[in-house]
This record gives C-alpha cells, structure tokens and sequence, in this order.
C-alpha cells in the first residue's frame, strides 16, 4: 500500500488517482500506524510553507515522518512536499523545515517575459543515474507550478535540473528519500513513468 500524507494541503486527491490509475492502492490518511506500516510514503501538495510545517505539527506528523526516512521506506515528496524535506525558505522566514536534506528555498527571480508563479511544462535535464528517471527520453518536459525553488547543498543528491530565470534543482534523491518539485501526477505520460519508477524502487539494504 501507499501512503499519502493528508495535512490539509492542496493536490493530494490527484497524486491519489494517478497511483489508481498504476494499480496501487493508496491511501490519504494521517495516521502513524498506517504510515509505518506502507510499502511507499509519499508527501505531495501546493501552498505556504509556514501553513504546511504547521499542519505537520498540529497533526503529529513531523516524527512519522522522520521515522519513515529512518525506517528506510521509500518517500516522495512532491512540489511543496520537496520543499518541506529542507531547513527552511524565504517564504517564511524564521519557519524550520524538517531538515531531512540539506539547502535553501529561494524565491523565483523577476526576469522579462517570465511569469511568477511558474506554471506551465519545462523540461528536465536528469543525470544517468537518477532512479526516478530510468528509461525516460532525454530532456523529458513535465509540470511545474511554483513560485520558489531549490537549490540543493550537495550535488550529487540533485537527480534532474531545469531553467526558469534561474538554475533549478528540479528533483533530488538521497538513500531512500526522493523529491520533485514538479508534479508528475500532472505530467501525462512521462509522470506516470516517474511515478512507476518510484513505485518500483526497492528498500534500501
């Protein structure tokens, strides 16, 4: 079973109704026990970064969340979800983040012709290795929409990249911790691919 992460925020139903549409069940659910005990986790999810790291609170969810990665079960965290892995963004100065993985959230910047929030398909440039990507085509384009953006400490936890204004660490993964900033369960084809890979990734030894 999947389990997705229910804290109130937006976009859960759809990742749930990709996830059917794979044959897998999942699960929106908030409770510890059904956490732990999933083949998969995943967090996915559009806002405020201050509001989500709330409702994490609120709900008990934040050491669920740091017993998952430490149980080793593969986790997904999607948009918003990627966001809430680091230690914090200048969305919400001051807010921390879960600390799971290391680097900042940085506001898009203004530049002519884009337009922020950005929304609408960019594409990937993803490294040979990156597991989420296996047997995809090169430079695949996928669904963003988002105002603020990744940039990772450590290279070689970035799994893909793409250009809007600025550099972007579009996906990353780390032991068994993955994270997009795009929504695959919005990206046709590609993201269902994505999200099978995900599904197929085995416990890490």
């Amino acid at each position: 079973m999947i389990a997705i992460i229910d804290y109130d925020a937006g976009n859960i139903k759809s990742v749930e109704k990709a996830m059917n549409y794979l044959g897998e069940t999942a699960c929106i659910t908030r409770d510890r026990d059904r956490i732990l005990h999933s083949d998969r986790v995943i967090l996915p999810g559009v806002g405020n970064f201050k509001d989500a790291m709330q409702k994490l609170r609120e709900y008990k969810l934040i050491q669920t969340i740091y017993d998952v990665v430490e149980q080793k079960i593969p986790f997904l965290g999607i948009c918003l979800g990627l966001q809430l892995l680091f230690e914090s963004s200048e969305e919400s100065p001051g807010v921390a983040g879960l600390g799971l993985l290391k680097g900042r959230i940085l506001r898009i910047p203004d530049a002519p012709g884009l337009k922020i929030p950005h929304m609408g398909w960019n594409s990937l440039t993803w490294k040979p290795n990156a597991r989420l990507f296996q047997d995809l085509p090169e430079n695949p384009y996928v669904y963003f929409v988002h105002s603020y953006y990744l940039q990772a400490d450590k290279e070689e936890e970035v799994a893909a990249t793409t250009f809007y204004s600025v550099p972007i660490h579009a996906s990353v993964e780390c032991g068994n911790l993955f994270a997009c900033q795009f929504h695959p369960e919005k990206s046709g084809q590609i993201g269902l691919k994505i999200l099978q890979n995900f599904i197929q990734i085995g416990v890490e030894a």
